[in-house]
């Protein structure tokens, strides 16, 4: 094809379409963001992004995620290394079960889990603050868990795995040379652990870790559920604060996005800096050669741990999911969990009757639905040209493709009312198509990862026999790729649906009247006191997340991760 007097091939074309497309959703509306911040009738915004940190509540705001940011990632660390180390490196009893068991957090809505524990731990009706001050005969309560520490605590039962699955990988693909050479040398297990296992893992606590504060910055749903009700803000819900009291002005928005871009600015501090420590390369744990991890003997801790690790589980998966599955039963909140005081009104209510949850579920589905068709088209065709095509400049559609994983909703967010609210023409504010474009832009990452991992698999040949045959290169695209990476196809249609499916972080700030998402009516639900109603509709969220796992299970043979919230 001849394009402005030059010839393109079909790669070309290709990289060129791809491209297009990652511009227009993803560079432009950051980049927007940032222009917005910076500049103001053509001139630096200095002055204007200083007013905007000064003022008492943003600078509250920003301690406050710092902090957050700290405290989970410091207790997830720490929680993230001793479980992995147990599951990885020890003879602890049921350990595929407990490893498993120990990812589910994370494939749960963490703002969910908030709520959970808002029934559980609120200072005056939480059910476990009421039990134990009757228990004592006292009526000062034991917990708050509308506070900082609150927010931590909850944040680091769901994002604890980002550090467990980085360090258990490295552990069970450790060369065990030097630890079976402190053994024989009379080394005993804290110390084997602390003086050699421990330092050798250094890089991969590091990456977790960071990830872990990456996500924590960013994090709408649980301080929005148990910080807002006590006057706790963090940049994000600060950010959603100014913008919703303002009933989506301008002035409102440009500080949304001089707050947007310090998350910006983060998240591209602790990329920067997970990357040097991943290819500084000064340790090297795995060897070329096949290895069996040493497996430390726990001896007479053997239970107790296992105890220990199925308490944990107990408390912080069971525990508020089961909350969670009774309160949505209940006929009134506040009632106690007997069968006379329980219902299944409640969900009827939810599915048929009630319009906000009804056109909520409504939403969520089609929006979902054609997000992960489009995102997983869209996202096998990028990744067909960065995996199997030699041509120039692929390394940008992965950087574009990659680059809204590491931004947060809420940038995402900003950046689609900036792009679509009519300052190019074109006005989808208020509409569901705008909370379509950004679910393309914020989960084109998950479609990448998953089908340049199925693509990396097809060998060249078959193509190279398909095109010796005369088949063009469509044709051999068409018969010998695209069947060869259908599983891989549908468990990155599946990895979008299910986090679109009850996203909340971005479409808080994109939802209309007639716009609400699942993710979005818990949250107003939760908001006007309508706890049972919120619980049933959590319910009716935590079974469609539990069947996709399985779906996708069922059809890659792996259990992939869906988490966020």
């Amino acid at each position: 094809m001849t394009l402005f007097g030059r010839k393109y091939g079909i790669a070309e074309l290709l990289l060129l379409f791809s491209v297009l497309i990652l511009v227009v959703v993803v560079a432009v509306p950051i980049l927007l963001i940032l222009w917005t911040s910076f500049v103001v009738d053509g001139t630096l915004n200095i002055a204007g992004i200083i007013d905007v940190l000064r003022q008492p509540d943003v600078f509250q705001a920003i301690v406050n995620s710092l902090i957050i940011a700290a405290a989970v990632t410091l207790v997830s660390t720490i929680l993230g290394v001793f479980f992995a180390w147990l599951v990885s490196r020890t003879d602890l009893p049921f350990k595929g079960a407990m490893k498993l068991l120990f990812l589910v957090p994370f494939m749960l809505p963490s703002f969910i889990g908030a709520i959970a524990w808002k029934i559980l731990l609120s200072p005056r009706s939480g059910l476990i603050n009421k039990w134990l001050m009757d228990l004592f005969g006292t009526d000062q309560p034991f917990f708050n868990i509308y506070s900082l520490w609150g927010i931590v605590a909850v944040e680091s039962m769901y994002l604890f795995p980002f550090v467990f699955i980085q360090v258990s990988g490295a552990l069970e693909r450790m060369d065990p040379t030097l630890e079976e050479s402190a053994r024989i040398s009379g080394a005993g297990l804290l110390t084997i652990t602390r003086r050699i296992t421990l330092p050798l893992m250094r890089p991969s606590i590091a990456a977790g870790a960071l990830l872990v504060a990456l996500y924590s910055l960013a994090h709408f749903g649980v301080p929005a559920v148990l910080g807002t009700e006590s006057g706790i803000f963090n940049v994000p819900t600060l950010i959603y604060q100014k913008i919703y009291a303002s009933a989506g002005k301008f002035d409102a928005i440009r500080e949304g996005t001089i707050l947007s871009s310090l998350l910006v600015l983060s998240a591209a501090l602790i990329l920067y800096s997970q990357n040097k420590i991943l290819t500084a390369g000064r340790f090297q744990v795995i060897a070329g050669k096949s290895v069996r991890p040493m497996l430390l003997k726990l001896r007479g801790l053997r239970y107790p741990l296992l105890i220990l690790s199925v308490l944990y589980i107990g408390v912080t998966v069971l525990l508020p999911t089961v909350t969670i599955f009774l309160v949505s039963m209940l006929k009134t909140y506040g009632l106690s969990f007997t069968p006379e005081n329980m219902t299944w009104h409640n969900f009827e209510y939810i599915l048929f009757k009630m319009k906000l949850t009804k056109d909520a579920i409504w939403n969520s589905f089609y929006l979902s639905l054609t997000a992960g068709l489009v995102t997983m088209l869209v996202g096998t065709l990028i990744s067909y040209v960065i995996v199997k095509m030699k041509v120039r400049g692929k390394f940008v559609l992965e950087f574009l493709g990659l680059l809204p994983f590491s931004v947060p909703g809420t940038v995402i967010a900003l950046g689609v009312i900036l792009m679509w609210s009519g300052k190019f023409g074109v006005n989808l504010y208020n509409t569901a198509w705008i909370i379509f474009v950004a679910y393309i832009a914020r989960y084109m990452a998950f479609a990448l990862k998953s089908t340049s991992a199925a693509l990396e698999q097809v060998g060249d040949s078959l193509e190279e026999a398909a095109r010796a045959c005369g088949a063009t290169h469509w044709q051999s695209m068409k018969d010998i790729v695209l069947p060869l990476i259908k599983p891989g196809m549908v468990a990155a249609f599946f990895l979008i649906f299910l986090p679109a499916l009850r996203e909340l972080t971005t479409s808080v700030l994109l939802y209309g009247p007639k716009t609400r998402t699942i993710g979005v009516a818990i949250y107003a639900l939760n908001e006007d006191g309508e706890t049972v109603l919120a619980a049933a509709l959590s319910a009716v969220a935590l079974v469609i997340i539990i069947v996709g796992q399985w779906v996708i299970k069922r059809i890659t043979g792996t259990t992939k991760i869906t988490g966020g919230g």
